[in-house]
């Protein structure tokens, strides 16, 4: 039904949601055998999962193709990180801004966050909410100058 409503034959990324018990819905549930069996069957490209452990985060890289971590002042998934890395896994940050608390002065703003996050060898993306395009655009133009000032 997905697919027919959003007009296209294979979504090109699925993530496992987790609750915080990572290893129990890798091990104890249909998730990750219902979503390798879409992906042979061509309905979707990679598969992955949201973890919220480092364990969960390992075990997810291992078994999946992309895994979503936290990674931000606070908090910072390094072990899931390396071992992603290490074994070719895409990976997705969530949490980059702290949930909005970034912003302003706090350790630096969302500059520094966004530096401290696309400075990290295997970090591929950062999901980021929005209120307003303007906001929008001010992120986009923010990275851009970060990433063209690495390449550097």
């Amino acid at each position: 039904r997905s697919l027919s409503r959003l007009k296209t034959d294979y979504l090109d990324l699925v993530l496992i949601h987790s609750d915080g018990n990572d290893l129990d819905i890798l091990n104890n549930t249909d998730c990750l055998e219902t979503l390798k069996q879409c992906q042979q069957d061509g309905l979707i490209r990679a598969i992955g999962m949201s973890t919220k452990t480092e364990e969960g985060g390992i075990l997810a890289a291992s078994l999946m193709d992309v895994i979503m971590i936290t990674w931000n002042f606070e908090q910072q998934d390094k072990q899931a990180l390396t071992f992603a890395r290490t074994h070719n896994k895409g990976v997705l940050i969530k949490k980059g801004l702290m949930s909005g608390h970034a912003s302003g002065n706090n350790k630096g703003g969302i500059e520094s966050s966004f530096r401290q996050i696309f400075s990290q060898p295997g970090i591929h993306s950062a999901i980021v909410g929005t209120i307003n395009l303007g906001h929008l655009e001010s992120n986009c133009n923010l990275v851009r100058k970060i990433l063209e000032e690495q390449s550097q």
